[in-house]
């Protein structure tokens, strides 16, 4: 049953024994105090305490006084109390803390006190939540024992501010043409990756190209732990990066790469169109998701999805007041939008984008904002797709894969769905790409956040409930607008990655002229043209015309690997090292999920030993939990781990003391796999671990070369088509950050 209103002001009142602030993601001690009001509490009656579905706040417990978490919960007038935790409150306060009074009852001015990590038996006590917020316990009573809660006026609130900065992000534009001025954007950001000021430094930079304008005076970081370095110009082509140091000399972090180049028609704008906020179940106000994706992520282009379930008229219409008033042409392009979040077996999530205001929300059901008038509702997928169409409205719409993950065999409109999101916050997702593929469909890519946590553009997992850095886009457009962006996104002109801003540049060029067409001839009529050169995201028709798919990376780490696909196999793998730059390194890689859908963290329980050889260090990749770092002894010659992938991948590296001596014996929950040093060469060694294309992975890597851009050329096949041949490629950097092209689709 849905909260009660029913005289809110006669149930009592809940206090905190302190507002904060305190660090975010630290352990605290809290007190909560709860006096009941006019009616007091009736026996089996309930007190509930919620916090918001997606906060990672640690799980209280009642059993160990040691453990993390330790609560204790007593009457003053001594009641016996049952508790219990779990996610039985209503969306977004899906954790709750419900108190039961088993025995007895509360009179008026009787109090219960929750004493949140209660370190009286050595508790280290509460563990918060990792993300910076007024974090609410909304408080709630059941007065009668009928399971019907009324919510509190008000409930407690206390302040979570970030910690130090222990890592720094510069970003540069991906591209830029020589002449034209242009921006470095630097950030601090805490362990949880939070924007920081606290013990903000004063920072030098250097750059790998003569830039004019580059201060050579030591900058001080403003007081939120960022800075803006405007009015920059490279003074020649090549490869740029910008190396920030502090002032005794200590390397914080290398900018990303910007290529400049003497002209281009298409312009690189980094976008993430796809986050939630406080009003429906993310973090903070939608006017500090706006504010955070500009002056904090430095993003190009931000939309809004909130689930269309939880958006009420008048949130919808303080939407799109939002996105008019922080849309800036030529700076900062927002797009208005809903994520349309019908069960997966009405076609599941859709992320719905509009070119301007004012335009219908067509929500997939009401069940959290009433009985208002539902004239405009569609409660499946081919309902929306229908809708749409017939209204003409400026639309782009991309499968999404999150609570609801989209079944794009349900429903499809390739005039409308334009992409399929294949990696975000939730984890990496390329069998949504290959169900497109299975389908006739020929989407582009797109990665995204669908941050939950405030941070839209710059989105970390903190320590549950997701598994992976929020997903980015770059989209190759002549100009920063929303036209701009919303062409390249129906034409496909974009490629996605898991958060990192690499530069990535695919082009096909043909022997002989061949047939591009301006649209998807599948969507219906279209124009075409005579060419030899086709861009990422392009449908041609070669005729049996062989080519060249040309490839050009500038990593924002180490580049890994270069796969080429044709449809849904990897027909070409390009490595920027050969057998004798391998040596002492070795890579352990598992990825996977357990299944397409809500529960598909895989958890990863691990060791590996090594024999006949030494330890000499050890490197993670993707350990995205502070709390659950790699484990590693140089005397056992062991490494431990407990790690979680959502389809995305992690593991470590290994420097052994010699290169090829001894075995290494990998064991998990899920798969073993024991490798013989002596035989391991050049190839690699795997084992399938069940679940969602779950595997556990050794090879060598390069000890020392580390190429940060490669170019690459792959032939492209001269025999006729008697079917679509979807042509990509998947970068992986050595950091485990990944980059897809969206396809170039030759067709029959």
């Amino acid at each position: 049953m849905p909260n009660r209103n029913y005289l809110p002001e006669q149930m009592g009142t809940m206090t905190a024994s302190s507002p904060g602030p305190f660090l975010a993601g630290s352990h605290q001690s809290i007190v909560l105090t709860y006096t009941a009001g006019d009616f007091g509490i009736d026996d089996t009656g309930s007190l509930r305490i919620c916090w918001r579905t997606t906060s990672d706040m640690g799980k209280p417990q009642f059993k160990d006084p040691t453990a993390a978490n330790y609560t204790t919960i007593t009457a003053s007038n001594g009641a016996t109390l049952d508790c219990a935790v779990d996610r039985s409150g209503i969306r977004p306060w899906g954790h709750s803390l419900t108190i039961r009074v088993a025995r007895g009852f509360l009179r008026k001015g009787e109090t219960i006190t929750v004493h949140f990590g209660d370190r009286s038996g050595g508790s280290p006590g509460l563990r918060l939540q990792t993300t910076i917020e007024y974090f609410e316990f909304k408080t709630l009573v059941d007065a009668f024992a009928t399971n019907e809660y009324t919510e509190l006026p008000v409930s407690p609130r206390v302040a979570l501010v970030p910690g130090g900065a222990v890592r720094w992000r510069a970003l540069l534009p991906s591209q830029n043409i020589l002449g034209e001025t242009f921006r470095l954007c630097i950030a601090a950001e805490d362990l949880w990756g939070n924007p920081t000021g606290e013990g903000r430094l004063s920072v030098l930079l250097s750059s790998s190209l003569p830039v004019a304008g580059l201060p050579e005076a030591p900058l001080s970081l403003l007081a939120d732990g960022t800075l803006v370095v405007d009015g920059l110009t490279a003074l020649d082509t090549g490869d740029l990066r910008i190396e920030v140091r502090a002032t005794d000399g200590v390397t914080l972090c290398t900018s990303t790469p910007a290529r400049v180049v003497a002209n281009a028609m298409l312009r690189h704008y980094w976008g993430d169109l796809h986050g939630q906020s406080g009003e429906t179940i993310g973090t903070n106000s939608a006017r500090d998701y706006f504010l955070f994706a500009r002056d904090k992520a430095f993003l190009d282009v931000v939309g809004h999805q909130g689930n269309d379930f939880q958006i009420t008229d008048a949130f919808w219409a303080d939407l799109n007041r939002l996105t008019s008033t922080f849309y800036e042409p030529g700076r900062f392009v927002t797009f208005p939008g809903y994520e349309w979040s019908g069960n997966t077996g009405l076609g599941g999530d859709r992320n719905v984008f509009y070119g301007r205001e004012g335009q219908p929300i067509r929500r997939s059901s009401r069940i959290l904002v009433g009985d208002d008038v539902a004239d405009e509702d569609c409660h499946t997928a081919g309902a929306l797709f229908e809708a749409i169409g017939k209204a003409g409205e400026d639309v782009v719409i991309t499968a999404h894969v999150g609570g609801r993950y989209a079944d794009l065999s349900v429903a499809h409109d390739g005039r409308l769905e334009r992409a399929v999101e294949i990696h975000s916050t939730w984890g990496t997702f390329e069998w949504l790409l290959h169900d497109a593929f299975d389908l006739g469909h020929r989407p582009g890519i797109v990665c995204h956040s669908d941050d939950h946590k405030g941070r839209q553009g710059a989105t970390m997992p903190g320590a549950s409930t997701f598994g992976a850095i929020g997903g980015l886009t770059c989209y190759l457009a002549p100009e920063l607008t929303r036209e701009g962006i919303f062409a390249a996104l129906r034409a496909r002109r974009q490629y996605g990655t898991t958060g990192t801003r690499l530069y990535l540049n695919v082009v096909g060029t043909f022997d002989q002229p061949i047939e591009i067409f301006a649209d998807d001839p599948l969507l219906g009529p279209t124009s075409s043209s005579r060419g030899q050169t086709v861009t990422m995201g392009a449908v041609a028709t070669p005729r049996g015309i062989g080519g060249t798919l040309d490839v050009d990376v500038i990593g924002s780490a180490p580049i890994e690997r270069i796969d080429v696909f044709h449809g849904k196999e990897i027909v070409e793998t390009f490595r920027p090292y050969a057998a004798p730059d391998l040596g002492r390194r070795l890579r352990v890689l598992w990825s996977g999920a357990e299944y397409r859908g809500r529960g598909r963290e895989t958890v990863w329980n691990g060791k590996a030993r090594v024999t006949g050889n030494g330890i000499d260090r050890v490197e993670p990749i993707n350990f995205l939990n502070p709390e659950r770092p790699v484990g590693w002894s140089r005397d056992e010659g062991l490494v431990t781990w407990t790690s979680v992938t959502t389809g995305n991948m992690a593991g470590f590296d290994l420097w052994l003391d010699a290169p090829k001596h001894g075995r290494l014996a990998i064991e998990t929950n899920l798969a073993n796999l024991e490798v013989d040093l002596a035989e391991l060469a050049d190839d690699e060694r795997s084992v399938d671990a069940g679940g969602l294309a779950r595997r556990l992975r050794v090879w060598r890597m390069p000890e020392t070369k580390r190429t940060m851009a490669m170019r690459i050329a792959h032939r492209l096949p001269a025999t006729p088509l008697t079917h679509d041949l979807p042509v990509y490629v998947r970068v992986t950097q050595e950091d485990g950050h990944q980059a897809w092209s969206s396809p170039i689709y030759l067709v029959p």
